[in-house]
C-alpha cells in the first residue's frame, strides 16, 4: 500500500488514489513477481486502467524464473457482487480472473459475475469469510502467496480474520486530508490494541522524499537476512 503522510489511501472524493513514484511502481510490480495471485477489491479495480497484472516483460521473466507462472492469478473481491464490466480488468485476458463475494450478492449479480470472471466463489454471508476464501484459492487454484493491494475495506478484512503476514508500505510527501478520505485499514476496525495485530518493522529504505517500510507479523520467525535496517537516498 502507498499512503499520504497523513495515512490517506486516496482523495476525499477518491478521484485521485495513486500518490506513488516510479519507484513506488516499480516496488509494486516487484512484489507481483514473487506472487502466484494479486487481490484487489472491485471499486479499487474500477479505479482506472488496472488489471492486476506483472506488467513489462521484464518482471515476467523474473516470474518464471523463480519458477512461477509468466502471469499471475487475479483476484476481485466484492461483498455485494456489484463489479463494474467495464472496468479495464475484464478487457484483458492474459491471466484467469477470479472473483471472491458474499451471499449478499444474489443470483442476478452472481449470474453476471459467472459472465465476466472465470470463476466466482461465494465465502461467506454478509462478510467474506477470508480462511475459507484462502483455503479455497490454495486447493481449487494453487495459490501460496498473495499480494493485496487494497482497498481500505478488504484490508480491515485481512487484518481481523490474522491472515496478513507482512505489510509493504510507502510513505508518500503530500497531506490529503478529509474526513471522509479512505484510509490504509477501513472497516470496523479493532475496539482496542490488546485486540489489533500487531507487526514489527524488518526494513526501511529512503528514496528521494519517499519511505519505503515493510512490516512483519510479530509472531512469524525472522529469517537472518531481514533483520538488518536498510537506508538508502536517491
Amino acid at each position: 500500500m502507498a499512503m499520504t503522510a497523513d495515512g490517506k489511501i486516496a482523495t476525499a472524493n477518491r478521484r485521485i488514489a495513486t500518490f506513488g513514484s516510479r519507484v513506488d511502481h516499480e516496488q509494486l510490480l516487484a512484489l507481483r513477481a514473487t506472487a502466484d495471485a494479486v487481490l484487489a477489491g472491485a471499486r479499487t479495480v474500477e479505479a482506472g486502467a488496472i488489471d492486476l497484472g506483472p506488467g513489462p516483460r521484464r518482471f515476467r521473466q523474473l516470474r518464471l524464473r523463480r519458477g512461477l507462472a509468466e502471469y499471475n492469478l487475479r483476484i476481485i473481491v466484492s461483498g455485494s457482487g456489484s463489479v463494474s464490466p467495464t472496468a479495464t480488468i475484464f478487457r484483458r485476458r492474459f491471466s484467469p480472473i477470479l472473483v471472491l463475494t458474499t451471499q449478499r450478492a444474489g443470483q442476478t449479480r452472481l449470474e453476471r459475475l459467472r459472465r465476466l470472471a472465470d470463476a466466482v466463489h461465494v465465502c461467506g454471508e454478509e462478510e467474506l469469510d477470508w480462511p475459507a476464501a484462502l483455503r479455497w484459492l490454495l486447493r481449487q487454484w494453487n495459490v501460496r502467496r498473495l499480494v493485496c493491494e487494497g482497498g481500505g475495506q478488504v484490508n480491515d478484512g485481512l487484518f481481523r480474520a490474522r491472515v496478513v503476514d507482512e505489510l509493504y508500505l510507502t510513505i508518500c510527501p503530500w497531506v490529503a486530508g478529509g474526513r471522509t478520505a479512505p484510509t490504509l485499514c477501513d472497516g470496523k476496525g479493532f475496539e482496542n490494541l490488546d485486540l489489533a495485530q500487531r507487526f514489527q518493522l524488518v526494513q526501511r529504505r529512503r528514496v528521494g522524499d519517499e519511505l519505503f517500510l515493510r512490516f512483519l507479523r510479530s509472531d512469524l520467525q525472522l529469517p537472518s537476512r531481514t533483520t538488518q535496517h536498510s537506508k538508502a537516498t536517491a
